[in-house]
């Protein structure tokens, strides 16, 4: 375990350097637009990561989790509504939004496993997703724009370099939160749930307060996510909370690596690198993505991220049970 943190540490600072100079290296080239692109991929990075920890290291199969997302964005845009732009303010009221109603659908749904588990979380997704299409005074099945991003003291946030390297330091501070959380004792012994549930309640662990806090949390930094997306895009709309929104950070974590802490991270850069990269060359490009998906699963089955830990993670969840 030491000589993975020593190996992954300068991996870590290499690729937050990268991500430092991503502005100064697009300015220099005339890419701006990438730029932008780059904060889509850090958000939805931060957005498969969130569901990367009940699925990856806690074995919950959820299709619901575009209901915290939009959530966190709806918050926003309902703030921005009611002339709420302090950012100190309103990210911490999207994460809390978001994570109050995982405590609410955790509370329902972690009480069944298996198929049924997923159906109830896609259900109450639509549930979210269909009550926001009937909030005509924030647009309704249209969505709504924000007509400025957040404040952040003397910050110039509507100016997309500034605004990237907040979201930055957003991920940065979200990311080392979470590495701690699945470092720590009830990191393991949320791995040991997910590899033998029966006998960690055997020995005593308080399994579904566990799932649901492993839940809530998950939920809260979905909801953080949503948040920062609907400030990137300047626009919020019902379509966020879709099962289909669901599905795409589900397809982001099985590409980068279920329960591999970079797993959502290498999963959101790879599918929304490609994608652009596709959508330049034809107007077709969904045929190819599939064939590559396909073939990631057939030669990859641990994910982009995975392969080098998956055997490692597992004697670790083992230790935790025992």
């Amino acid at each position: 375990m030491e000589q993975l943190k020593r190996t992954s540490r300068p991996l870590e600072l290499t690729g937050l350097l990268i991500l430092v100079l991503v502005p100064l290296a697009a300015g220099a080239s005339g890419l701006d637009f990438y730029v932008s692109f780059a904060g889509r991929v850090l958000i939805f990075s931060l957005a498969a990561t969130s569901l990367n920890l009940v699925l990856g290291y806690g074995g919950m199969i959820a299709l619901g989790h575009a209901a915290f997302f939009g959530t966190g964005a709806y918050t926003v845009g309902i703030l921005a509504m009611a002339n709420i732009h302090a950012a100190w303010l309103v990210w911490p009221l999207a994460a809390g939004s978001a994570a109050l109603l995982a405590l609410l659908v955790g509370a329902v749904s972690l009480r069944t496993r298996g198929v049924y588990f997923i159906m109830i979380t896609l259900a109450f997704a639509q549930m979210v997703y269909y009550f926001f299409i009937s909030l005509r005074q924030y647009g309704g099945e249209d969505g709504m724009n924000l007509f400025s991003r957040v404040e952040l003291g003397p910050l110039d946030l509507d100016n997309d370099i500034a605004f990237y390297y907040v979201v930055l330091a957003v991920v940065v501070a979200v990311f080392y939160l979470y590495g701690r959380v699945v470092r720590s004792q009830f990191g393991r012994a949320l791995a040991g749930v997910r590899e033998n549930e029966t006998r960690m309640v055997a020995l005593g662990y308080p399994v579904y307060k566990i799932k649901l806090v492993a839940f809530v949390f998950s939920g809260a930094i979905a909801g953080i996510a949503g948040a920062l997306l609907a400030d990137h895009n300047q626009f919020v709309s019902p379509g966020m909370m879709h099962w289909t929104q669901s599905a795409n950070l589900l397809i982001m974590v099985l590409v980068g690596g279920m329960g591999v802490r970079y797993g959502g991270v290498a999963g959101a850069i790879f599918l929304l690198s490609l994608e652009e990269l596709l959508r330049q060359l034809t107007d077709y490009w969904h045929l190819p993505m599939g064939i590559i998906l396909l073939c990631i699963v057939f030669f990859a089955p641990s994910g982009l991220a995975g392969s080098r830990t998956s055997k490692p993670r597992a004697g670790r969840a083992s230790e935790a049970a025992s």
